[in-house]
């Protein structure tokens, strides 16, 4: 029987804790390499998978200067950036996104979200995994389980999850080294740019390879004598040479196939390059990309880290007109080459900033509440979900937590929020624990802007 599964059906229900550990069982199986004749799997229906793009603003974005200004609010609250309208009559959003304005018809922004932890690895844990951190266990984060319950492709050879540079804050927890991500390393936008561990070492020629893939299989065959942790490093070792070899693995990461034009248009610095990667990606088969955007974490001199980038920046080039200029340009590259229809795209970071600006000119931790933003995979546009207070300090309505926003989009990409995976420990893990799908946010809902 095959390693790999398909994807359970959101129409599930929490199993028994009978069936729950069986599934676990199959589960852990699969990720440490067993064959699932050692285990008892359940039968799932297949669902339509969809591919995801996951923005990670690390270090806790404004949602003031960002999607949820407050141009009435006092001068230490409204802070530098007026608000401008966009495409949805009704949507306002910080005069800095001046291009993402001009596609809010595609997004649905999220104004409430909502959580008590405002430090940076707490929150990233918490938003990452839908799970409070916990002493005891390392809950897998979204991009992980993702990419380790959708069934691999036959010859697929491209991995499952791609992190551009690095994965972060996001790891696979109690999940086996096989949920980890291939990491890129490096920054697209330099001329030399390569990814790393795509290229042979000089003295191994293709025979050589060969004879190791042929000694790794026969190893593949026979390691459910060995430990987990050889038989993971010799499954990442043969997957790591596949893909050395593989010239469409090679053409895949390639950026300067792209024209002229087209990188241009994603903006000549990291970040956008990293968007134009994750596209090409996920358009040659990558179910799940993860691109780590730093230095969202401005505690001093805003305007400098938001909007100028340098002191004597004649035109922005700082966090906010480099987001600005990749994100259009993603979500305009994803809807004219038919991919945004199967392709979610979630930008945000663990919490928000201050109501008030502090003493240095900058906005310190604030998770009480946050913005993020969804489009494409069917998430209806156009729309805004909750809202903050007239200072941006709490939710007024509808408060969503890390957990609410994990469950809907483990539900837009076609996993059951309620699939069990098994801990160490032999505990059944659901993949959310008291979490509610945003309803809003599923493909035939309604949107609603606000008034």
């Amino acid at each position: 029987m095959s390693r790999n599964f398909a994807a359970p059906a959101v129409t599930h229900r929490l199993p028994s804790r009978r069936s729950s550990l069986q599934c676990g069982l199959a589960t852990l199986s699969a990720f440490a390499g067993l064959p699932l004749t050692q285990a008892v799997a359940q039968p799932r229906p297949r669902v339509q998978p969809r591919s995801c793009i996951l923005l990670w603003l690390d270090g806790g974005p404004s949602h003031l200067e960002m999607f949820d200004p407050k141009p009435d609010a006092p001068t230490e609250v409204r802070g530098p950036f007026d608000a401008i309208d966009t495409a949805v009559p009704g949507i306002r959003i910080s005069s800095q996104l001046p291009r993402t304005a001009a596609i809010t018809q595609n997004l649905a922004i999220i104004r409430s979200l909502t959580s008590p932890l405002g430090e940076h690895g707490l929150a990233n844990t918490y938003v990452l995994t839908g799970y409070p951190p916990s002493a005891v266990l390392q809950y897998p984060s979204l991009p992980a389980v993702a990419a380790a319950l959708r069934p691999r492709q036959p010859q697929q050879v491209l991995p499952q999850w791609v992190a551009i540079p690095d994965a972060g804050s996001a790891g696979a927890g109690f999940l086996s080294g096989a949920a980890l991500p291939f990491a890129t390393g490096g920054d697209p936008a330099q001329p030399d740019f390569k990814v790393r561990d795509l290229e042979l070492f000089p003295a191994v020629d293709q025979p050589r390879m060969q004879r190791r893939l042929q000694y790794l299989e026969v190893w593949d065959r026979h390691r459910i004598r060995a430990a987990d942790r050889q038989a993971t490093a010799a499954r990442q070792l043969q997957t790591a040479l596949q893909m050395a070899s593989s010239d469409a693995v090679k053409a895949a990461f390639d950026l300067q196939q792209e024209s002229a034009e087209q990188r241009q248009a994603y903006g000549p610095r990291m970040f956008g390059q990293s968007c134009l990667l994750a596209r090409r990606l996920i358009q040659h088969g990558v179910p799940f990309v993860t691109v780590n955007f730093t230095g969202w974490d401005t505690h001093e001199n805003l305007v400098l880290q938001l909007r100028d980038g340098y002191s004597g920046a004649k035109q922005g080039v700082g966090l906010l007109p480099t987001f600005d200029h990749a994100f259009a340009a993603l979500l305009t590259d994803l809807q004219q080459s038919g991919l945004l229809d199967h392709t979610l795209v979630v930008a945000l970071g663990e919490f928000g900033r201050t109501p008030k600006l502090n003493v240095r000119g900058g906005r310190d931790h604030w998770p009480r509440v946050f913005s993020a933003v969804l489009a494409g995979a069917g998430v209806p546009g156009g729309q805004v979900i909750g809202s903050s207070d007239r200072t941006g300090e709490s939710p007024l309505d509808q408060p969503i937590t890390p957990r609410d926003l994990v469950a809907t989009i483990y539900t837009l990409l076609g996993f059951d929020p309620d699939h069990v995976l098994t801990a160490p420990d032999g505990r059944p893990i659901p993949l959310t624990q008291q979490a509610q799908p945003i309803a809003r946010l599923l493909p035939g809902t309604a949107g609603s802007v606000p008034r």
